[in-house]
């Protein structure tokens, strides 16, 4: 009877605490994970919200082209009028 309360002894003071400061080894950077998870996230979003006008780009590459050739096609017209 005496083994059984110097092992529940010994399993209170010793394996109990060596337990919980092994496991808060573990949850600590557990927890700091989940935060910089959570940075992320807010991050993410605010990534989304400014490459959301991105497609945006293929309208105003195609109206640039526009732009471009008509631009050229108009210095061509002054050109032959200013030569004559």
């Amino acid at each position: 009877m005496v083994v059984l309360w110097v092992m529940t002894a010994i399993g209170l003071l010793v394996v109990a605490p060596l337990i919980v400061a092994l496991a808060s080894y573990v949850i600590r950077p557990a927890l700091e994970c989940a935060r910089y998870a959570d940075d992320i996230l807010v991050h993410g979003v605010g990534i989304t919200a400014a490459v959301e006008p991105v497609p945006a780009l293929i309208t105003t590459r195609t109206s640039v082209g526009e732009v471009t050739q008509n631009a050229v096609a108009y210095v061509g017209a002054l050109r032959r009028l200013v030569a004559k």
